[in-house]
């Protein structure tokens, strides 16, 4: 099977960078898969699993920020992308709870509304990882 240049980028990090066959995508609209020679696209991304599809299968949570496919590979800038091995669900179930606490004591409509955002965003990656 051919291969692609595949990039996953968080703002403090380079995550991944290698040839790969496939990857599947967690967009906003759904997930997508891109192989080589996909069609250019740019789409935004949704909190979740992003699999790069293989002998050797790696799985990263991600939250939020765009891919890009274009004629050099696919370009994946996540606002957050960690190996699913990782994520402690711990300490993810309570940075819900503490959020859900914060959510509640806010007074302020826009923190209020930044913090649901994230709050909504958590609770996604708990849900996909099955937690």
């Amino acid at each position: 099977m051919a291969t692609f240049h595949f990039e996953l980028t968080s703002p403090d990090k380079l995550v991944f960078a290698g040839e790969v066959e496939h990857v599947v995508v967690p967009g906003a609209e759904g997930e997508f898969g891109v192989l080589a020679d996909h069609a250019p696209l740019v789409a935004m991304l949704r909190p979740g699993i992003l699999t790069i599809v293989g002998d050797n299968e790696r799985r990263y949570v991600v939250r939020g920020g765009f891919a890009e496919i274009n004629p050099k590979g696919l370009t994946v800038l996540a606002d957050f992308a960690a190996p699913v091995e990782d994520i402690d669900p711990a300490q993810l179930a309570r940075q819900i709870k503490d959020l859900e606490e914060d959510v509640a004591d806010a007074t302020d409509g826009s923190i209020r509304d930044r913090l649901a955002h994230r709050l909504d965003q958590l609770k996604a990656v708990q849900a996909a990882l099955g937690h």
